[in-house]
């Protein structure tokens, strides 16, 4: 049997020694027939009397295994143990351990997952290349948007990286390669990042509407420290953490204590940006109240764009962390619901991101119209042109009463 994993090594010899030191100290009956005692690398058979069946739960170390189902082990009438017919060697049944229903469920929400981030990454990248196209929409606001969308496309990437070359291939996480370790890191930068931009969003919207004065340029350099330089610090932490204290099997996969030092942070971000919409709306509404039409002192269209974009993604951000505590139990009847919302919240974001603060951005819209429009037309009204200036207007005749036609 191979074993593909320093965790599965570590276990087998382990539960080898735990095996022999049970099998040296039973004393079998020696009057009845009986299949000896066995580790068959997963688990330890006892002796079984012939003509029965012998059951153990399902190894908890081998991935995509059920740890509450049984395995099986026939022992047959004349006191053997049962052999596969195609390879003829003792036969140890694990079939039941996975949970067919379970395994397509989950490769669904992988497949979710994938086409999300796929679809997000493509709308990420196209808002980039519209934004940076066009330079009329170059400003500090527009800075502050292609910088979450960088965030989020680098993060959708990373994770179609994962699911490609990590998550299909458990040896990989059991090898514990320092790729894979390197690949977590990063990806849970940009993740944090991701929610920082956003905060960052928040809070150039708030000071734009609270400062009266201050410099557009200086509060973009202090995002930038806000959006990059936050979440660095953070996943430092973490990763120190996890590296002092030993946690750093698996490609740092399953769940860890050290967690909530980026969980934290996140929860505080979105706290703060839920500050700063909220003072936001109270602003907007005094603004709007008090001022005339037309008063210099009302918010510009832009900002009450962004607002709202801001506003409509902050709760769609959020999903993770407020479905997070009704997690379903494994195997109860919500979990596939839970999972596939879970993958559709955390996959699409940046699809929402990239339409709400590119694809419906009025600014966006109006030099794309423009850009279509001249592209458009100007064929058609170079060529009228070229018509109009090649023909030879014919000649104009005058008429008077007392003189005959003139040509002009």
């Amino acid at each position: 049997m191979a074993l593909n994993s320093s965790l599965e090594l570590h276990e087998h010899e382990h539960l080898r020694q735990k095996c022999e030191q049970m099998l040296n100290s039973s004393e079998p009956n020696a009057n009845a027939q009986y299949c000896p005692g066995t580790f068959d690398g997963w688990a330890c058979w006892p002796n079984t009397p012939a003509g029965s069946r012998a059951f153990l739960p399902c190894p908890y170390f081998i991935t995509g295994f059920d740890p509450s189902r049984y395995g099986h082990k026939d022992c047959t009438e004349n006191g053997t143990w049962y052999r596969h017919p195609a390879s003829g060697k003792v036969w140890s049944n694990y079939s039941d351990c996975i949970n067919l229903e379970d395994l397509d469920m989950r490769q669904k929400v992988n497949g979710i997952y994938e086409m999300g981030y796929i679809v997000s990454l493509i709308a990420l990248i196209s808002s980039l290349v519209i934004l940076s196209y066009f330079k009329s929409l170059r400003c500090p606001r527009i800075t502050v948007h292609k910088n979450l969308f960088a965030s989020f496309s680098t993060n959708n990437f990373l994770f179609l990286l994962w699911y490609q070359f990590v998550i299909p291939y458990p040896s990989v996480s059991f090898e514990n390669g320092i790729s894979c370790q390197v690949l977590h890191v990063i990806l849970h930068y940009f993740l944090v990042s991701n929610y920082f931009w956003m905060l960052a969003e928040g809070l150039y919207l708030h000071t734009l509407l609270v400062c009266a004065f201050f410099s557009e340029e200086k509060l973009v350099r202090c995002l930038y420290v806000v959006g990059w330089g936050f979440p660095l610090i953070i996943i430092s932490v973490y990763t120190t953490l996890r590296i002092r204290h030993g946690d750093t099997d698996q490609c740092w996969i399953n769940d860890s204590n050290f967690s909530a030092v980026l969980l934290w942070p996140v929860v505080f971000s979105m706290a703060l940006n839920l500050f700063f919409l909220c003072n936001i709306v109270r602003v907007l509404l005094i603004k709007l109240r008090s001022a005339p039409g037309g008063n210099n002192s009302r918010p510009s269209r832009q900002v009450i764009q962004g607002f709202r974009a801001t506003l409509l993604l902050f709760p769609l951000l959020g999903v993770h962390y407020f479905i997070t505590p009704f997690r379903p139990e494994p195997g109860h009847p919500l979990e596939p619901a839970y999972e596939v919302t879970l993958a559709a919240s955390a996959s699409f974001q940046g699809l929402c991101v990239a339409i709400l603060f590119c694809f419906c951005n009025g600014e966006v819209m109006a030099q794309m119209k423009r850009k279509w429009q001249y592209a458009t037309f100007r064929p058609r009204t170079n060529s009228y042109s070229a018509t109009t200036v090649s023909h030879k207007p014919p000649p104009v005749q005058l008429v008077s009463n007392t003189s005959p036609l003139l040509e002009v």
